[in-house]
């Protein structure tokens, strides 16, 4: 069923007839067209001709591009129709046209393709048109009916055309028009193509920079359907992809200004890590680009990705060499027919006078005036012979599109071929069911046709009439350092996948190393990606410092709070835990003071034991010398406790016996000076001692004050068990590798200071009655020792206060305090031990005979202090 036509399309073709009209008077001012008898007539569009310029349709002849191509059509049907098995008994023929590169201009043309159509149309209403006196208007021979039309070759003009013919339903098939818009099968639905298109050649664009390693790249695209479809295609196709972006997408206009290349070389280099540039551009613009680069000095610094129209072409990089090394381009599959060389080299004035346009070839080509010309020859040019030979006498190199030429005509015939086969089963040659040829038929059939092509690769068309993608690729290399005599060299493929021979490839600098362009440098092992608002592809390195780590290329996060960093930032480690060992040389002080003080204190007490009944020990206060130097035994015997690895039994110990031989120590003294000054100060008053001065009483008085001590630790420990902990914190260094875990009891400074808190206190108030007791008389002996023991005690922890606090952010807080603490202890304990007890027990063992007892005191002294308790002596014997 005939898909219904839009208001436009009736529009057009009510408008058809007049301008088939002006497009046969056009051609009959034109140079015409080739033409070849058949029984089903082909038509063809070639660029034979450049544009012409200065308001003319057409300009100097394409050799190549023209008439290279329009002989491989002739060629490629001369086969056809000596092939008895295609086609048997129909003989194909032929309208061969001139676009003169311009699309309106082919627009004129490719209406003659139709006037059968519309002049078929028009019979009825032509029966009542009359010339003027009744004579009715002369017929001209009906022109030939064209069933399929192979062409054309720039897409604009592509575009152009396909407009028309699928009005009229007559397929399409075009050899080089390569844009992404001519797949879209509902505009142009009865076009098709043997070449690939552009989407397939961005692709293996796309794959080609990703497989480079680039991800920051600039198009530069000549205006038009080609460039600008082209590039647009790889923008998408990158975009899906992802990891590529465009820096910068430049447009060269048709008609470009005087300093429109150097402009758009500082445009490029307004982005200079984007040095890889994706490129869909026509051959005079590439090579005004080129120029423009080596003006600007700027050779080897871009990084070219040149699509099919720059190929492996010369001319484009002819003289510009050094500026294209490393250029990288791309090439529809293809290969050099070589029947379609001996055709064409044989070819000749005398037996090629069915193309109209050879006459001019040969004088273009052998640089030549023939005399039928028309034009005068001159001094300069010599005259033809018309015995010249191609290959021979000139040079020649087969045109890279003349394989798809010849498989878009054997495409139309094997399309045609098994139409007949299918309309006219057992027929020689053509049958009603093909006169006229549908041409909605016969798309059907062009588009399941397969077949191996002209160069042995499969000729086969998708739903949208494109060719499966297939190309070379290649690099333009430098020999012998060379540019110059260098050329193109295969380094890969491209078939649905990217096949590309990185080892091959070669560069300018560094031949071997691929050039970055990328917009931003990798970051190092240990920095995260902070991305560039808006552009994907662009970064800065943030690294990973202090505890953090690189988790993945966009993020750093903090290592658990036992561990720390690897030094390179790209993991975590356990942090190394520490604490204070026998061996550390922060232990060897307070462990030598406390060994010297234990033995001090065991002699002071084994002196003290065996001279028990002695005046100087009686008259110290036995009972409560013995606690009192058990204090300080205990005081010493700490420093081992701190030193020891931290358990729940050394914790446990720690809190009992951290405070317990101070306030032991303490509790004695204060026991004692408060005896002291409570019998002078009774004295003065009365003859009666004072209550509670006896041994047992200040016995009871030290144990009560001590029992405060030992019950608060009992309830701490009750309330929350001790135990071993790492902490982390205490030496989380700004340096993680100076980082320590340290293992230690569950105490924190405070809790530390809260055990010797209470001993403190008795401390500071045995001070404080030292100082009232400073007055007593000198018979009152250990008044004043004690009183300089508090002294000295008091100025010895007035310093540990600041440096145990102080050193609370050192990184070596654990030896210092555990060292400031069990030194400061040490030395109170020691002062204890050396005011009080040295003296007495040097006397006892040096100086025995001052081991007696004497009284001075006077009866007044006597009378007026109360007696001290039996056994005790308050006197200092001499």
């Amino acid at each position: 069923m005939a898909r219904p036509r839009s208001a436009g399309e009736s529009l057009l073709l009510a408008l058809l007839p007049p301008l088939v009209w002006l497009a046969q008077a056009g051609l009959a001012r034109a140079a015409g067209s080739v033409r070849l008898a058949g029984g089903l007539t082909l038509g063809g569009l070639f660029p034979v001709h450049a544009r012409g310029a200065a308001g003319r349709a057409c300009g100097q002849l394409k050799k190549e591009q023209g008439v290279h191509r329009l002989e491989a059509m002739l060629y490629a049907l001369d086969r056809v129709n000596a092939d008895p098995e295609l086609l048997p008994g129909v003989r194909l023929g032929a309208r061969l046209l001139d676009t003169c590169s311009r699309d309106t201009y082919a627009l004129e043309q490719a209406l003659t393709f139709v006037q059968a159509l519309i002049q078929g149309r028009g019979d009825g209403e032509e029966a009542s048109v009359r010339c003027p006196g009744g004579v009715p208007p002369l017929r001209a021979a009906p022109p030939e009916r064209v069933v399929a039309v192979v062409g054309a070759s720039a897409s604009s003009v592509s575009i152009m055309v396909a407009n028309v013919l699928r009005l009229f339903a007559i397929p399409q098939i075009s050899y080089a028009s390569t844009a992404p818009e001519l797949s879209d099968s509902t505009r142009f639905d009865f076009f098709s193509r043997v070449v690939p298109p552009d989407s397939y050649q961005a692709q293996a664009m796309v794959d080609i920079v990703r497989a480079l390693g680039w991800n920051y790249v600039s198009t530069l695209a000549s205006e038009g359907n080609y460039g600008e479809s082209g590039v647009e295609a790889f923008v998408q196709i990158s975009r899906e992809a992802g990891g590529v972006c465009i820096a910068q997408s430049i447009k060269i206009p048709r008609e470009p200004k005087p300093g429109e290349f150097n402009k758009v070389i500082r445009r490029l280099m307004e982005t200079p890590n984007a040095r890889g540039i994706i490129i869909f551009a026509n051959e005079d613009d590439i090579r005004r680009v080129l120029e423009a680069t080596r003006q600007a000095n700027l050779t080897g610094h871009f990084l070219w990705v040149g699509s099919d129209s720059w190929g492996s072409k010369i001319s484009p990089i002819l003289n510009l060499e050094d500026v294209a090394v490393g250029a990288i381009t791309i090439l529809p599959k293809r290969a050099s027919i070589d029947g379609f060389d001996q055709y064409f080299m044989t070819r000749s004035l005398e037996n090629n006078r069915r193309n109209i346009w050879f006459a001019e070839f040969w004088e273009e080509n052998f640089n030549c005036k023939l005399t039928s010309s028309g034009s005068q020859s001159d001094d300069t040019t010599r005259k033809c012979t018309g015995e010249e030979r191609i290959g021979q006498d000139s040079a020649y190199e087969q045109e890279g599109k003349v394989q798809f030429v010849i498989d878009a005509v054997y495409a139309i015939a094997h399309a045609l071929h098994s139409m007949h086969q299918a309309l006219c089963p057992g027929h020689i040659g053509l049958c009603p069911a093909m006169e006229p040829t549908d041409g909605r038929t016969l798309l059907q059939y062009i588009r399941a046709v397969r077949f191996n092509g002209s160069a042995g690769t499969p000729v086969m068309f998708n739903e949208n009439g494109d060719a499966p993608g297939r190309y070379d690729i290649f690099q333009y290399q430098a020999t012998n350092g060379s540019a110059s005599s260098g050329g193109y060299q295969a380094v890969g493929q491209w078939a649905e996948a990217l096949r590309l021979d990185v080892e091959a490839l070669q560069w300018s600098g560094d031949p071997r190393e691929v050039p970055l362009s990328q917009c931003s440098l990798p970051c190092v092992p240990g920095e995260r990606k902070k991305m560039v608002k808006g552009v994907p592809c662009c970064w800065h390195c943030e690294a990973c410092d202090g505890y953090r780590f690189q988790v993945d290329e966009f993020t750093c996060e903090a290592c658990p709070g036992d561990m720390r960093p690897t030094p390179n930032h790209t993991g975590c480690r356990p942090t190394p835990v520490v604490r204070l060992t026998w061996s550390s040389p922060w232990a060897a002080p307070p462990l030598l003071l406390a060994v010297l003080g234990i033995m001090a204190t065991t002699t002071v007490v084994a002196t003290f034991v065996r001279h028990n009944n002695t005046p100087i020990v009686r008259a110290s206060g036995r009972e409560l010398s013995y606690v009192l130097l058990t204090g300080i035994f205990l005081i010493y015997a700490i420093t081992f406790l701190m030193v020891a690895e931290p358990g729940d039994a050394v914790c446990a110990a720690r809190r009992l016996f951290l405070g317990l031989g101070t306030t032991l120590s303490y509790s004695a003294l204060l026991t004692k000076t408060n005896r002291i000054y409570r019998i002078f100060e009774q004295g003065k008053r009365s003859v009666t001692p004072p209550p509670f001065i006896s041994p047992t009483s200040q016995l009871l008085i030290t144990f009560s004050l001590t029992s405060l001590q030992v019950v608060g630790v009992i309830a701490w420990l009750g309330a929350q068990p001790p135990h071993s902990v790492i902490d982390y914190e205490e030496q989380r260094t700004v340096d993680p590798e100076q980082a320590r875990g340290v293992l230690k009891c569950d105490m924190s400074d405070l809790s530390l200071i809260g055990c010797l808190g209470y001993s403190l206190l008795l401390m500071v108030t045995c001070t404080v009655y030292a100082i009232k007791a400073r007055g007593v008389p000198e018979t009152f002996n250990e008044a004043k020792p004690i009183g300089f023991t508090m002294y000295t005690t008091c100025i010895i922890w007035l310093a540990f206060v600041p440096i145990f606090f102080g050193t609370a952010q050192s990184a070596e807080k654990i030896y210092i305090q555990t060292t400031t603490l069990t030194v400061s202890l040490s030395l109170s304990a020691s002062v204890s031990l050396g005011m009080l007890y040295v003296p007495k027990t040097y006397v006892i063992l040096f100086h025995p005979e001052q081991n007696v007892q004497k009284r001075k005191r006077s009866l007044k002294a006597t009378s007026a202090a109360a007696a001290p308790p039996k056994g005790e002596n308050m006197e200092d014997p001499k």
